[in-house]
């Protein structure tokens, strides 16, 4: 587990920032859940998902190419300042196609007439999003100043809601501030991106040998989020904006673990495409097999744990007229281990081996069977549905990524190591799912049953791993105790 101090620390700030993402909306859902009730939270939530699609065509994957390609360039300043440009530029005129297909589309379909205002307040983060430029940072694995900008913008979102949410017609007030906590702070992002790389608009965009594979990643992400979005979509056109507020409880919910827990994956990842394009295998192996056991070791226990806590998340987070979802957030909780490893074929081994091809083919496979899962299973079972529909595409996902991958990874995931990690786990997870349960059963009040149950599950997790002498636990004992000697 000898890993650089850098990365850990990119970990960390990731992690912080994750946090920061997980901490918002826990202070902020609760209240707004309740002030806004179920309707009000479903044209928000169906406005916010409708934007996505042509977020989706603003990005045209050049996010994810960007880092690819441009953790090739990164020490050289002259050509990774023509290749951001390049980027950038091709970027703005994808934005402007977005806008054109957003505005045609609220004129054509009139059924979307209830949504147009909280539609064009949540289109704002196209432009925004564009203008920020996020990959430079991750390019250049600079986490502190993202995290930071994070904190600050949080903050004064946070006092913004309590400050202008008071009553059931607010959601637009809300939609404003959650545009404005995502992508407000994008222009400092720009200027100081622009410090870093001269970054401009540029007339010779080298479209041919930039086109092809953005194409066929914006391609496979379009499919991806047919998958992600479609189940919102169609539960709210076949069953209405109430049933859209209960789902939309509990993929709030499974979002925030899912990020929490993909902290160390998203640091990841830039680290892992330049030990690639620069043919270092060995180190790339060596990285990509620490990044699986991790992630075996904390994913696990949180999927046991939201599952046996779900009604008291529910409760804490959305209050009780949101209780019928908590069947929806148990079952969708499953999908997070499918979502984390689907994730790590696709964008560390995948994506840096330039298959995309193949990951396209596996994203239109998976999104074409959650269109028939979704049809199926949403008019019978509504909520319920849509949630089991994502842990069926997230498993398919998983195993058609893993397919592809599989000469890449296959010592890595048939390895002693990566087997012994999920025993351990598994057995931790038993002593996770008793504590859970005895507190159930002997504590009344909901904030403390949970923060107990945590903690001790935790504690009881940790100390069942390291009698079993796990590698992973031992070295994060030590890291722990080095930390703690050197502060």
């Amino acid at each position: 587990m000898n890993r650089s101090r850098s990365l850990g620390i990119n970990a960390l700030l990731n992690g912080l920032r994750n946090c920061l993402n997980l901490i918002f909306p826990l202070v902020t859902f609760p209240y707004v859940s309740r002030i806004l009730s179920v309707k009000g939270m479903g044209i928000y939530n169906f406005s916010n998902t409708y934007v996505g699609y042509f977020l989706l065509i603003a990005g045209l994957g050049i996010n994810t190419y960007a880092v690819r390609e441009g953790a090739k360039y990164r020490d050289n300043t002259t050509n990774m300042s023509l290749f951001a440009s390049q980027v950038f530029t091709i970027n703005i005129y994808s934005t402007i196609i977005a806008y054109l297909l957003l505005f045609v589309s609220i004129i054509i379909f009139n059924n979307l007439s209830n949504y147009v205002a909280c539609i064009i307040i949540f289109s704002i983060q196209l432009f925004f999003t564009t203008l920020g430029t996020e990959w430079i940072y991750v390019i250049y694995e600079d986490y502190s100043y993202i995290t930071i900008r994070s904190i600050l913008f949080k903050i004064i979102s946070l006092a913004l809601l309590f400050m202008f949410v008071k009553n059931k017609s607010d959601y637009l007030i809300y939609a404003g501030i959650t545009v404005f906590s995502a992508v407000g702070s994008n222009i400092l992002n720009y200027i100081h991106a622009k410090s870093m790389l001269s970054i401009r608009i540029v007339r010779k965009t080298d479209l041919h040998r930039h086109l092809k594979p953005i194409i066929i990643i914006f391609a496979s992400a379009v499919a991806v989020n047919i998958y992600i979005y479609s189940n919102n979509i169609i539960l709210g056109l076949l069953k209405g904006d109430y049933d859209v507020g209960l789902f939309s409880v509990a993929v709030k919910i499974y979002t925030i673990v899912q990020g929490i827990l993909t902290a160390v994956l998203t640091v990841t990842i830039p680290r892992l495409a330049m030990l690639y394009g620069k043919k270092l295998f060995n180190k790339y192996h060596a990285l990509l097999a620490e990044l699986i056991n991790f992630l075996i070791i904390i994913s696990l226990p949180a999927i046991v744990g939201l599952f046996v806590l779900s009604k008291e998340v529910i409760l804490l987070i959305a209050g009780e007229k949101y209780l019928p979802s908590t069947q929806s957030l148990k079952v969708i909780s499953f999908a997070i281990v499918f979502s984390i490893f689907s994730w790590v074929f696709s964008d560390c081994v995948l994506i840096p081996a330039k298959r995309e091809a193949k990951l396209f083919r596996g994203t239109v496979i998976t999104a074409a069977l959650n269109l028939i899962f979704n049809f199926i299973l949403i008019p019978i079972y509504a909520y319920n549905g849509a949630a089991f529909c994502t842990v069926l595409s997230e498993l398919v996902m998983m195993v058609i990524n893993g397919y592809y991958s599989w000469d890449i990874v296959r010592n890595i995931v048939i390895s002693r190591n990566v087997i012994k990690n999920l025993f351990d786990s598994l057995l931790g997870c038993l002593g996770i799912l008793i504590v859970c349960y005895v507190f159930q059963l002997y504590i009344d009040t909901i904030i403390f049953r949970i923060c107990m149950s945590i903690v001790a599950s935790a504690f009881v997790y940790f100390c069942i791993l390291a009698l079993l002498k796990n590698k992973v636990m031992i070295y994060l004992i030590k890291s722990g105790l080095k930390f703690i000697k050197h502060n």
